[in-house]
């Protein structure tokens, strides 16, 4: 294996600093497969954020053309990292801080909201995103990151990990209940149903090593619920397809010469999008929005550490079927261009925790195809940047997919939620190693779900672990990991 290794190359790029640049067309070529997927899944999951940015519940006031321009942006700072960085993973969000974001943002003591503000909102996303840029850049730098997340002991681990499980439920089932989930009940249910079954059915997790097509089934991710409840949805009478006037677009978007331009594709209002939301115009967060933001920040940094962990498992176990690519793989390189692209993400889309490094079922996916040898996919890069169509999120810019995919929107937002609760609560549960460690973390988890500030939560479980279960370890040096991911990609090596 170390002689095949050797003999390895790497995919070509242009080194830049600790980065490659890997230009499309030139350096990896177009992976048909993953285009067509990248291009609806990626997609249409990014939209389940158009609901919170446009929705008058959450406060942030967006038009639905400027939410899409928000999204746009985000999707574009994802889709670059395997691109302009060079990093090895299928980017995402780190997910399960979301909930937690939602409940901060939300919090009103005293009956008067905290941020009770479009601008004061998005500075605070802002203040958030800045924050897991200097915490990214510093641990990742000095390498101390893995050192903090091993140090780190597992009851406060588990404690997030579940308070997050928690507050997404909560968020679905009780706090947003009227106004997604009781609005299109049948339509949610099914699609939640089906992603739930495909994802995590340990039935389904088996039959999926035999049938390939079940495999890539369930390798679409969110997708193949989200059709189903686009077809069930009609048919029950919870919504329907309407046609409705041509979204606005900008007044320079009259002047191109394309008959029906604003019929058939959307300028995004990038411009106001800015206006309403980026610190160079509503203002910069002050200092006591850096240090209220801080501990979602922390919580969102030892999410992602088992994120780059889990990314790094699922590599190892593909390239041993593919000693032919180098695949680079540098923590200390993807700390900083994760915190580059979350200090680009507070400047211009400022949206906490959406800039993450790994996309989980779309990593699996894919390395599974490059496994499979040259024949299929020349270069893991190549694969990675298909997907996400070269960093051009096209999907937002088309206006009958667009209008199509509306009434969808908050089954979107509820089916990212639930998904993110169950994963997270499966993964907590199997952390704590006694029962007065499974006590500490239910215990924190719920501080964190309850008490919107997210102090209270950290504090509770930092004094709970002291005085119940202390610092002592249990000989587990590695961060959290997905156990599901190892063991389905150890059966199919075996």
């Amino acid at each position: 294996m170390a002689t095949e290794s050797h003999q390895a190359a790497a995919c070509p790029g242009f080194r830049w600093g600790p980065f490659t640049l890997r230009i499309p067309f030139y350096h990896t070529r177009v992976e048909w497969p993953e285009l067509l997927q990248g291009v609806f899944v990626a997609g249409a999951t990014g939209l389940a954020l158009v609901p919170v940015l446009t929705g008058e519940h959450y406060g942030f006031m967006l038009t639905f053309e400027e939410a899409v321009a928000c999204v746009f942006l985000i999707s574009f700072l994802i889709g670059i990292a395997p691109i302009l960085f060079g990093d090895p993973y299928a980017p995402g969000w780190v997910t399960p801080a979301l909930p937690l974001v939602l409940a901060f943002i939300l919090q009103a003591p005293g009956g008067q909201p905290l941020f009770p503000t479009p601008g004061a909102k998005f500075q605070i996303m802002a203040a958030m995103s800045i924050d897991f840029a200097v915490i990214l850049l510093v641990l990742g730098v000095t390498g101390l990151g893995a050192k903090f997340v091993q140090w780190l002991p597992d009851a406060i681990k588990a404690g997030i990990i579940l308070g997050a499980a928690i507050a997404a439920l909560k968020r679905v089932f009780l706090d947003d209940a009227q106004r997604f989930l009781m609005v299109q009940p049948v339509s949610t249910i099914v699609a939640i149903s089906v992603c739930l079954i495909l994802t995590f059915s340990a039935p389904i997790q088996h039959y999926k090593l035999r049938y390939r097509w079940l495999a890539k089934l369930a390798g679409l991710g969110l997708l193949p619920g989200f059709l189903l409840a686009a077809i069930v949805g009609p048919l029950v009478g919870e919504f329907q397809y309407n046609v409705r006037p041509p979204l606005q677009i900008p007044p320079f978007a009259d002047t191109l010469v394309i008959p029906g331009f604003s019929e058939f594709f959307l300028v995004p209002p990038f411009v106001d999008f800015f206006q309403k939301a980026s610190p160079l115009f509503v203002g910069w967060p002050s200092l006591a929005m850096l240090w209220q933001a801080f501990p979602l920040a922390l919580m969102g940094y030892v999410i992602l550490f088992g994120d780059l962990i889990t990314g790094n498992e699922v590599l190892a176990a593909g390239m041993r079927a593919r000693p032919d690519e180098k695949i680079d793989i540098n923590i200390n390189r993807s700390h900083l261009s994760l915190a580059i692209r979350n200090a680009f993400g507070a400047l211009f889309a400022p949206f906490f925790p959406t800039q993450g490094c790994l996309w989980t079922g779309v990593q699996v996916i894919i390395v599974q195809r490059w496994t499979e040898g040259r024949h299929s996919m020349r270069s893991l890069y190549g694969g990675i940047s298909s997907y996400y169509v070269f960093g051009i999120p096209i999907l937002y810019t088309c206006v009958p997919l667009l209008t199509g995919l509306q009434p969808l929107l908050g089954v979107a937002l509820s089916l990212t939620l639930v998904l993110t609760g169950f994963a997270c609560a499966y993964v907590a549960m199997g952390i704590p190693k006694t029962q007065i460690e499974r006590g500490v973390v239910v215990l924190m988890a719920v501080a964190l779900a309850i008490f919107p500030n997210p102090w209270v939560g950290m504090t509770v479980g930092i004094v709970a672990t002291l005085t119940l279960v202390g610092f002592k370890r249990h000989g587990n040096e590695e961060p959290i990991l997905d156990h599901t991911v190892e063991e389905e990609l150890a059966s199919e090596q075996s």
